[in-house]
């Protein structure tokens, strides 16, 4: 045939998912950067925790005013170290689970674009 190829030969475009399902390399790339974005966000909240579990007993050991106030009857130090950093602690975890769950459905956004043919993406 002297014609130009009215077909060609198209190598087979197969979905993200099965990508991922299959462990290939693409797949690979796009789970580790949700492992990735996952992990950042954790070491996020394990500092802020950090910070805050390990800085409270120190103020109250470096600052002596702190130590000696009173609420309730209760030293200072008991009521947030011993009833206010529960609730905290709830609050640091529901948004760790919220920020979690926007993580996954932006990866599950992202991994259905790319599914989409060329053709329908906006």
């Amino acid at each position: 045939m002297t014609g130009p190829r009215t077909r060609t030969v198209r190598r087979p475009r197969y979905p993200v998912t099965r990508e991922i399902d299959e462990q290939t390399g693409l797949g690979e790339a796009y789970m580790r950067s949700l492992v990735r974005a996952q992990l950042r966000l954790a070491a996020r909240l394990c500092l802020v925790l950090a910070v805050v579990v390990i800085g409270l007993p120190m103020l109250f050991a470096l600052v002596p005013d702190a130590r000696e106030q009173r609420v309730l009857g209760l030293p200072l130090p008991w009521v947030v170290l011993g009833g206010l950093i529960y609730p905290w602690f709830v609050v640091c975890g529901w948004w760790y689970v919220r920020q979690a769950e926007r993580n996954e459905d932006d990866f599950a956004d992202l991994v259905d674009r790319a599914d989409q043919p060329t053709g329908d993406r906006p």
